[in-house]
């Protein structure tokens, strides 16, 4: 089908840099810009997180590394606010 389009200057920009860095021509960056801009809001694709070991021992206890870092920001938040004076 042919039909005349006319593109704002960033988006233009941003077909012609998919052009060179694919080897497309202008007329196939569009297309392929088209199907993935329409494959996207037609279908949500599912959020997928995979688990991993972190390694640690039973009876390790992150509450206490996140005690740490609180109170490590606190004194770094102190010793900026010693400095303004």
């Amino acid at each position: 089908m042919r039909t005349t389009v006319t593109l704002d200057a960033d988006v233009a920009a941003s077909i012609r840099a998919i052009m060179r860095e694919r080897g497309l021509t202008f007329k196939e960056a569009l297309n392929t810009v088209l199907r993935a801009g329409l494959q996207w809001g037609a279908k949500p694709r599912p959020f997928k997180v995979e688990s991993r070991n972190m390694g640690l021992r039973p009876g390790v206890d992150l509450g206490g590394a996140l005690r740490l870092a609180a109170a490590l920001e606190d004194e770094e938040t102190g010793r900026k606010l010693e400095l303004r004076k």
